[in-house]
């Protein structure tokens, strides 16, 4: 909020008098605090740590700054004990917000910060041949709500889904399919049926380890171009990526680029080329690696077998990236279990001498769990994504029939509400944080959930509907009380949201928000008589327009629809 930031301006003005004192504007701004009681203020600055630094009371410290204090720009300015508290000019601050948010619409909020830099953003990646589960889903929705926060900062996100299209895993389908399998069958249900195989491979290996022999092998053959090899391969891509983008189209996802595991198989002996030249290879029982130290295990560049691996690719992803899109951050949303890895592969660049291996981040996430168990392919253990979204769908179908039957374009709706409450349910918990995923707690219209801020935008669009006049963005407000206020401050709060949510790269902070706004003006609303005709109607749907406006536009940076009916 821009008060805020006057606060921290004024203070630090008072603050010079003090010697031993040496606090920024951002550091003044960064200790100011929001009363729990709006009797208290709008905002309050606490002494205790100017306290520590003059060796003085707190108390005395506070009484001396607002003797100091211009507060011109002020209602009030208090010392209550050992806080200064500050009552803002509210009309005035109401009055502006809300003209910006009507008057600037879907852009209130956006940011030159990023001034047009790429950051490549490694997102989703499916393996191939295996069906999208929601296992699937935080690395998509996460991915996707992150290029559209740095996007609204003047960032350039470039979406790259790195498809998981090479590897021994290929070596085991392909003994999978020639012992088990039927074209007839793959041919009807390409993905369910790979799925099959795939699993029965993994339960008969440790009974017969030959099988792991025989998928090497084929691999092998895979990586020698052998015809058989490379036709069932293309196979299984092709047939995997009609799957893919099926559920990308409900998920409203899409991407930049598709190049997966397999476009890098002939970049790779450039990497191994530059370890060599750099002295950076060594020989450890047959395998090629590169020793990072005592604090990372050493980074296996290929295997006795001549064998490529994950961090061979991801070195040459990497510096082709690097040259394609000249980047100025290059993002990897991937699973927290993955950490070491990507320790792994900046080390190694940061040993060939790239000074950007420092511009990659590791967007690390928890666990999606169902019963409290790991989801594993392996082990059959697999909740099909399609299918979640499907059953959300049907789920939000029935509550709109009960709520409203007679609402046009049910379907679009449901589907909007459906998709969307997955997603926003992802996105609301910290990425870190591992949760246990149940569908009907997701699609309710009621408590912290993706349909209940959806039909508050849908609230707030009906009440400008039913209104016998427009908003108007020139509106002067003369009063305002605690509901109004706490709405404003809320609005004039987004930009700072978003930039927020952009540097920790954490859709969390947008959906938290979306809820907080949410739930302040469903307060407002059921304390307000919004549509009676007196002076005050235009203000107050003024302030119905900016929260469907706010609502809308950050569930969009989540990528959730807001229907304008529900």
């Amino acid at each position: 909020m821009e008060a805020q930031q006057t606060i921290a301006k004024q203070l630090e003005q008072v603050l010079l008098q003090f010697d031993q004192v040496d606090l920024t504007t951002s550091q003044i701004a960064d200790l100011i605090e929001v009363p729990k009681n709006s009797d208290l203020g709008d905002f309050a600055f606490p002494t205790f740590q100017l306290a520590k630094q003059l060796h003085q009371v707190p108390v005395k410290i506070a009484q001396q700054i607002v003797a100091d204090l211009d507060s011109s720009a002020f209602t009030k300015v208090v010392a209550q004990g050992p806080y200064v508290n500050f009552f803002l000019q509210r009309p005035a601050i109401v009055t502006q917000t809300l003209a910006t948010v009507v008057t600037t619409g879907e852009h209130f909020g956006d940011q030159q910060t990023g001034q047009q830099a790429r950051i490549v953003i490694d997102m989703s990646s499916p393996n191939i041949a295996k069906p999208m589960s929601m296992g699937h889903l935080r690395s998509t929705v996460i991915g996707n709500s992150i290029a559209k926060i740095l996007a609204k900062l003047d960032y350039q996100p470039i979406k790259i889904n790195h498809l998981g299209d090479w590897g021994t895993q290929f070596g085991k389908l392909m003994v999978a399919y020639k012992k088990w399998g039927n074209e007839a069958d793959v041919k009807r249900d390409p993905i369910n049926s790979l799925q099959k195989y795939y699993v029965k491979f993994h339960q008969l290996d440790q009974k017969y380890p030959e099988l792991d022999e025989e998928a090497r092998a084929w691999f092998r053959k895979l990586e020698a171009g052998d015809e058989e090899a490379t036709h069932l391969w293309q196979w299984f891509r092709d047939e995997s990526l009609k799957s893919f983008t099926k559920v990308y189209d409900e998920l409203g996802v899409q991407f930049d680029s598709y190049t997966g595991e397999a476009f890098y198989n002939d970049k790779m002996a450039e990497i191994v080329d530059l370890l060599q030249q750099k002295g950076l290879l060594q020989e450890s029982k047959g395998a090629e690696i590169v020793d990072l130290g005592p604090d990372l295990p050493p980074a296996l560049i290929k295997k006795s077998d001549g064998a490529t691996l994950y961090i061979t690719r991801d070195l040459a992803a990497a510096l082709y990236r690097k040259r394609t899109y000249h980047f100025a951050k290059a993002l990897y949303v991937v699973g927290s279990e993955q950490s070491v890895h990507f320790e792994q592969l900046k080390a190694v660049l940061a040993k060939m001498g790239y000074a950007w291996s420092e511009d990659i981040e590791h967007i690390k996430f928890g666990l999606i769990t169902a019963g409290g168990k790991k989801l594993s392919t392996r082990q059959g253990r697999v909740i099909l994504l399609e299918n979640v979204l499907q059953d959300s769908v049907t789920l939000a179908r029935q509550q709109i029939d009960e709520k409203n039957p007679t609402l046009a374009d049910k379907e679009t709706v449901a589907h909007a509400v459906g998709v969307g409450a997955v997603i926003f349910h992802d996105l609301k918990n910290n990425r870190t944080d591992n949760f246990d995923f149940q569908l009907e707690e997701v699609v309710r219209f009621e408590g912290e959930t993706g349909p209940y801020v959806q039909y508050t935008h849908a609230r707030a669009m009906s009440i400008l509907r039913k209104a016998a006049q427009q908003s108007d963005d020139k509106v002067a407000w003369e009063q305002v009380d605690d509901n109004t206020w706490e709405i404003a401050k809320l609005l004039a709060d987004f930009p700072r949201i978003i930039q927020q949510a952009g540097t920790q790269r954490e859709p969390s902070v947008i959906a938290k928000y979306a809820l907080r706004l949410a739930k302040a003006f469903n307060h407002y609303y059921a304390h307000t008589k919004v549509l009676v005709a007196d002076a005050q109607l235009a203000a107050r749907l003024q302030l119905v327009q900016a929260v469907a406006i706010v609502l809308k536009e950050a569930l969009n940076l989540l990528g959730v629809q807001a229907p304008d009916e529900m």
